[in-house]
């Protein structure tokens, strides 16, 4: 039976599924129906002592014993494992999250198991530096840089692509040779839990891999940043919680990595292919009802097409099917939660008391049973607001944008980088010298042009200004999980 079956929800410390006696219990609900999926165990100090002392035993022990090869076949087991129970961990991420299955189904649980595989081939290809170099006495020494193991990581999640963005973390920090304390969204805990299961399975020694539930402040999230025994802490989400996370750290001095919040841009050129800007700018706006970090939320279009592409993407946003989110016709979910809800809803609200002019949407819709308890909301466009306007500053995260028109070049590469954030954004032109030269003006982590979401995962993935701390990706994301030694040896 599948430990998802079990309730409450557990923890898994040292390759155990536990439920300690006496722990706070809370609710996991299916944002899609409002209904209860199931109680989850809500970890406290004690519990986090549990798995870091775990952790530290595993790296230690029986993990510091496993060379790069086999490290990298138990990935590949994992990986292999997932995709073995994908219908499982599919099934386990759409009641967690509400999300379309062929969304779900085309990203979230691929990516997954992906991640392993590309990390345990990475880890396999590096190799270390070595330095030849002449010393005062005519002699001869050589310089070794290697690679080792930080220790142990905390790995905290967020709730829009939890499979995926855990999974981003925990991949190359085992690659690495560390072993990691998962604490996932509240919102989104079942298939980190389940994936115990899968290093269970695959051979992953005990204490390699542990996952405690709770909150943040006050909860298994800050005891686990602020526990002396962690070496470093991976964070995915909100600014406002990575400044907090950095404040936690600060005394010990770890190292963070933190992929944070977004106001990202989309310019439109009216030389651009329109049917491909109209598609993808589309589907950055209101995939996964807008709760994707790289989601986008300011639109500005090259005012001879402004009306044109205003109206075709107002078509768009009518034309999403909201509904059962295990049918394929389904294209748009509900909100994580009735608080998140609350808060785009807050937006939507100021957005009309602003003056906006709202070309579609605005509101919470009347959704049929058993869909009428849910967290939907309206696929939502505005144009006419200042630059100054919330509504442009503030990252909503949810399936809204402003559209604005723009004239020149200068004017627009300004109004995309007048922004706290630096994440993401998109560039649709079919001249590639423009493309070149705005592109390297934009201040963002990622600027895609004529394509969204599109990206070899060996790249370098992270923000600038108020967006994150590091990289993340492929030979990049070693930087964070291992720490460098110089060797030098006189011969």
């Amino acid at each position: 039976m599948s430990i998802l079956k079990q309730n409450p929800l557990p923890f898994f410390i040292n390759g155990q599924y536990i439920s300690p006696i006496g722990r706070q219990t809370f609710e996991n609900i299916n944002p899609a129906n409002g209904s209860l999926n199931f109680n989850i165990l809500e970890g406290n100090a004690d519990d986090i002592d549990h798995a870091v002392s775990s952790a530290r035993s595993a790296l230690t022990g029986p993990w510091s014993n496993i060379d790069i090869d086999k490290r990298a076949s138990l990935l590949h087991k994992v990986a292999d494992l997932i995709d073995n129970r994908r219908d499982e961990f599919l099934r386990a991420e759409i009641l967690d999250t509400g999300k379309p299955i062929k969304l779900a189904g085309h990203i979230d649980i691929p990516r997954g198991a992906a991640n392993f595989r590309i990390f345990a081939d990475i880890i396999k290809s590096q190799s270390d530096e070595t330095f030849r170099m002449p010393t005062p006495d005519g002699g001869e020494a050589i310089n070794l840089t290697v690679r080792k193991p930080k220790g142990i990581i905390a790995v905290i999640c967020p709730w829009n692509l939890p499979l995926l963005l855990m999974t981003w973390k925990v991949a190359p920090a085992l690659a690495c040779g560390n072993t990691v304390v998962v604490k996932p969204s509240e919102e989104t805990p079942a298939t980190a839990t389940l994936l115990g299961e899968i290093m269970n399975d695959a051979g992953i020694p005990p204490g390699v891999y542990n996952v405690v539930h709770g909150f943040g402040p006050d909860s298994a999230g800050e005891h686990l940043t602020r526990h002396p025994d962690v070496d470093a802490v991976t964070f995915t989400g909100e600014t406002i919680t990575g400044a907090s996370i950095m404040r936690s750290v600060a005394d010990d001095i770890k190292d963070v990595s933190f992929e944070l919040g977004g106001k990202n841009p989309a310019i439109i050129f009216a030389d651009a292919d329109f049917e491909q800007a109209i598609e993808g700018t589309s589907r950055s706006v209101f995939a996964n009802c807008g709760q994707v970090c790289l989601s986008t939320e300011r639109v500005y279009v090259e005012r001879p097409i402004f009306d044109r592409f205003t109206e075709e993407l107002r078509k768009c946003a009518s034309n999403l099917v909201r509904g059962d989110p295990f049918t394929q016709e389904t294209s748009l979910g509900p909100l994580i939660s009735h608080t998140h809800r609350n808060k785009v809803l807050s937006y939507y609200r100021r957005a009309t008391e602003l003056g906006a002019n709202v070309i579609v949407g605005g509101g919470a819709p009347d959704m049929p049973e058993p869909w009428g308890k849910g967290c939907w909301i309206e696929p939502t466009l505005w144009t006419g607001l200042e630059e100054s306007s919330p509504i442009v500053k503030d990252e909503i995260f949810g399936p809204c944008c402003h559209l604005s028109p723009f004239d020149d070049i200068d004017e627009v590469i300004g109004l995309a980088n007048d922004t706290e954030y630096g994440l993401a954004a998109t560039l649709w032109t079919q001249d590639v010298k423009k493309a070149n030269q705005v592109a390297a003006r934009i201040e963002s982590g990622i600027t895609w042009v004529n394509c969204w979401f599109l990206r070899d995962l060996r790249t370098p993935f992270g923000g600038t200004k108020k967006s994150g701390i590091g990289r993340e990706g492929g030979e990049y994301s070693l930087e964070f999980y291992t720490e460098l030694q110089n060797i030098c040896l006189k011969v």
